[in-house]
């Protein structure tokens, strides 16, 4: 049965009681002219699906004592005025009533100093006040209201990111991840996070986009959407949302999984390096030429010769094959991206070979001479003429010619050069490593590269904090540096060497796992070829005209200065003149 606050009604057909019901000022005050005293709780919290107790005592006057109490509990409906009665009782008589939502799930027990109403399966429409009334007729009425607030914890969240490219150039926000938590009551919240630090909406940055609906049984689901300018560095964020949500007394929270999204940037640096074959390149080889650079995805390059600017080699994305090579392939060789977004300056080139050097050593003399050619105590060569093909590193040093006559044995001379092969870095080792190893682990990355001038390392790591320089040296043309570091997560590591020439780029990828540690890469050792451009200077001390006169010429040209370049050197000017 229904009825309008404050009205009579039947509570019996064989009894009629008038009862006077009034408004507390609070849940916990009582009625001023009330000889009876009420006390009930403002909130009762319980979860869903569980059984509640809602207390209600009272007290009358010593002086008031009533031969009769009658106790009726009704509900309020959410948003109304209306309430519906659901238990009476009195002495003579305890009734439920029938034919409400709660006439099969309530208990009420009462005694001389209070009635409480015991609620099982507490479902979501439960949340609502539960009203307790008193009457005890000319001894005084009073009545309370106690809240019962019903939580339902929400399932985990659920995220994805979004699958497709998200390119830094996108003027406007883009979508990142969603995140949707089901079955939660009271509404949840939904945070978002980058790399564990809190996301906040920020006006052309950052926006959260919520949708929030009520599902049939009165749960709520929310949905929430990141919305995000992405730059370059997000390749490697990790995104995450979290739920706040209300449990009785408590505010708990839960995280989703962490995802990563795919960034597309333009390329901003190119580097161009030879395949194969390793070492020098002979007549007749088939070399092959590799361009990489930093963009993603990795567009396919363009390649040309220096001289033809305008030109295009053909290749196989970012590999350019040349087969049964000549002295007329040696060159400049340059590459490109080819994706419409990297700036035209961006460019990578190399030269193919060196130069050939022809030294000749000679004597004036009236007989005949001869000529011996040494470098460290070793002989490298006889007769006037020295060819010096294709130059690397281990070309460089100090070359003496020794010319004798015949003749005369006793008579003999000696003159000497130094050769300063310059170019750009090459590094000793594979250009590429991967490495497994174990979360927590402390791990050595060693970088060494020859080079004149001598090559400065530099090192560019992503994805740890925690790593330092162990190792630092330098010799006369080699540079060696080792870094330490601590695998907390996945690892990308760059050893950049580089000077005036040029410079080359070796990267560690390091999967980090809680099983140990894997080597995936082959560790080769030997010569390796000089730089890709420079220059080299041949030097000698002057001689008295009574000295045999030692002559160096770069054949077929007449100049007396001789260049001497790397095999991966650039084309330079004469450093030194020979006097």
């Amino acid at each position: 049965m229904q009825v309008e606050y404050g009205t009579s009604y039947h509570v019996q057909p064989v009894r009629l009681h008038f009862l006077t019901a009034h408004i507390p000022t609070n849940r916990h005050t009582r009625d001023v002219w009330a000889k009876v005293d009420l006390t009930m709780d403002e909130t009762a919290e319980v979860y869903r699906g569980d059984l509640v107790h809602i207390p209600c005592q009272y007290n009358f006057s010593d002086d008031t004592k009533p031969s009769l109490v009658m106790v009726q509990w009704f509900v309020k409906a959410a948003k109304s005025s209306l309430r519906t009665r659901i238990f009476y009782g009195d002495s003579e008589q305890q009734l439920v009533d029938g034919d409400t939502e709660y006439s099969e799930r309530i208990q009420v027990t009462s005694d001389g100093r209070g009635t409480v109403l015991s609620l099982q399966d507490v479902r979501l429409p439960d949340e609502r006040e539960f009203i307790c009334q008193v009457n005890g007729l000319a001894a005084g009425n009073a009545e309370g209201r106690t809240l019962l607030r019903v939580f339902a914890p929400p399932h985990p969240p659920a995220i994805e990111g979004v699958l497709e490219g998200i390119s830094v150039t996108n003027e406007a926000l883009s979508k990142v991840a969603s995140c949707e938590v089901q079955n939660s009551f009271p509404k949840p919240n939904i945070s978002w996070y980058r790399n564990d630090i809190p996301l906040a909406r920020a006006e052309g940055f950052v926006n959260m986009v919520t949708l929030v609906t009520r599902e049939a049984e009165g749960f709520f689901a929310v949905q929430s959407e990141l919305h995000y300018k992405v730059v370059k560095e997000d390749r490697d964020a990790l995104f995450t949302c979290e739920v706040t949500y209300s449990v009785p007394g408590a505010m708990r929270t839960a995280e989703s999984r962490a995802v990563n999204i795919t960034v597309h940037y333009p390329t901003t640096m190119v580097e161009l390096w030879k395949e194969s074959p390793r070492g020098l390149v002979k007549e007749g080889d088939t070399v092959e030429l590799r361009c990489q650079g930093d963009g993603n995805p990795p567009p396919p390059f363009i390649f040309n010769r220096e001289q033809e600017p305008e030109g295009d080699l053909g290749s196989n994305e970012d590999v350019l094959v040349l087969s049964g090579v000549t002295r007329s392939d040696s060159g400049v060789y340059q590459c490109r991206p080819q994706d419409g977004q990297s700036q035209a300056s961006v460019m990578g080139d190399m030269l193919l070979t060196g130069e050939t050097l022809t030294a000749t050593c000679n004597a004036l003399s009236s007989l005949e001479t001869t000529a011996v050619w040494y470098k460290s105590g070793q002989q490298v060569g006889r007769g006037h003429t020295l060819t010096l093909a294709d130059a690397t590193y281990a070309t460089s040093g100090e070359y003496v010619c020794e010319v004798t006559v015949p003749a005369l044995p006793a008579l003999r001379t000696a003159g000497s050069v130094h050769i300063i092969v310059q170019g750009a870095p090459q590094l000793s080792e594979d250009r590429e490593v991967e490495l497994e190893e174990a979360t927590g682990r402390l791990v050595n990355l060693s970088c060494e590269a020859q080079g004149h001038p001598l090559p400065t390392i530099s090192w560019n790591i992503v994805g740890s904090q925690s790593w330092h320089e162990v190792v630092n040296r330098a010799g006369e043309h080699t540079a060696h540096s080792v870094v330490s570091v601590k695998v907390t997560a996945d690892v990308m590591a760059l050893c950049n060497a580089s000077n005036d020439m040029g410079a080359e780029v070796k990267s560690f990828s390091i999967t980090a796992t809680v099983l140990g540690s894997v080597l995936y890469f082959l560790h080769k050792k030997g010569k390796i070829p000089c730089g890709r451009s420079g220059k080299q200077e041949i030097t000698k001390e002057m001689l008295s005209k009574d000295d045999i006169v030692v002559e160096l010429q770069a054949e077929p040209k007449a100049e007396q200065a001789v260049l001497l370049k790397g095999a991966n050197g650039a084309h330079q000017a004469p450093g030194n003149q020979v006097m």
